[in-house]
């Protein structure tokens, strides 16, 4: 790509002899959102650490902002905006005064910090907020003045993980909101997440990756093409199971029972209706494949810890 901003060829970290990151490679092009995927301890926050220059790497090349990490992190640092998986504000001090303390790292003059941070508040919707101290505002305000707090250098790269973890789907919109903004402005951003409807409303381009390599890379509705069966229709009750052995194995492409649900995919889903018209024990919904669906295909049902 002749405009990544961040760039990973073969990138190798590991732990004890196992590597948690192996031979990883993906390029970010200006201006797009790029999501990077994966179940509990597929790799993500080591690949994050990495990128930063917060762990060197085992093997392999990273590229940030035009230099090489981890000989120029520092350097590459100052022209990156970080949001952390926890918040980190300070809680003995303001709204306004985390802004201010955090751009005195990155060297910004007092009268460029009086210009930035009305805008940032205002971005983040707390300009009422201002002078409130840390501990008053709520878990999705937070959120918000870190992402803000994330913006004070105008960062070139944007990096989220998880930015929507632990919030109510107001506070989630109103930090999409701010995004889409942002990416309207030509930010990049690299964001990982385990909210599917978050990444494919965000996204451009995404990777998913498991046990510490790339298993897909593509658009989101390019993926889901490409993997997943178009149609799916969910079977759920206390019948669901023997529903799903007795006439979904049959008439679904592929068909997934976990618990109370039988998951059936395919590519003409009329079949599948039509049993279920008047069937007791059971609701059904039926929907177009999404992200989760190839998710799950990818990487499996079973519990990560």
């Amino acid at each position: 790509m002749s405009d990544a901003v961040l760039k990973v060829d073969g990138l190798v970290k590991r732990y004890g002899g196992t590597p948690v990151v192996d031979g990883l490679s993906f390029a970010i092009e200006r201006g797009e959102c790029f999501g990077l995927l994966g179940p509990n301890g597929a790799g993500k926050t080591t690949t994050l650490r990495c990128c930063l220059g917060l762990i060197d790497p085992d093997g392999g090349t990273i590229e940030m902002v035009g230099l090489p990490v981890p000989l120029a992190a520092r350097q590459a640092r100052i022209r990156v905006g970080v949001v952390p998986q926890m918040d980190n504000l300070d809680p003995d001090f303001t709204a306004r005064e985390n802004l201010i303390i955090y751009g005195r790292y990155f060297g910004i003059a007092k009268a460029e910090l009086d210009r930035r941070i009305p805008k940032l508040l205002d971005f983040a919707g707390l300009q009422s907020k201002e002078h409130a101290s840390i501990r008053t505002l709520s878990g999705g305000m937070k959120r918000r003045l870190t992402l803000a707090r994330a913006l004070i250098n105008d960062p070139e790269l944007l990096i989220l993980d998880e930015p929507t973890t632990g919030l109510d789907p107001q506070a989630r919109h109103l930090i999409w909101d701010g995004l889409r903004q942002l990416l309207n402005q030509g930010k990049t951003i690299l964001l990982t997440t385990h909210f599917m409807d978050e990444a494919e409303r965000l996204a451009t381009r995404l990777a998913v990756i498991d046990h510490g390599k790339l298993i897909a890379s593509d658009e989101p509705r390019a993926l889901i093409a490409q993997h997943v069966e178009p149609e799916v229709v969910e079977v759920y009750g206390d019948e669901a199971r023997a529903w799903g052995e007795t006439h979904g194995r049959g008439l679904a492409d592929r068909i997934e029972i976990t618990g109370e649900t039988a998951f059936c995919y395919a590519r003409d889903p009329q079949p599948l209706l039509k049993t279920l018209l008047g069937q007791s024990g059971v609701r059904y919904l039926h929907r177009p494949a999404n992200l989760e669906d190839l998710f799950i295909k990818l990487t499996g049902r079973e519990l990560r810890d």
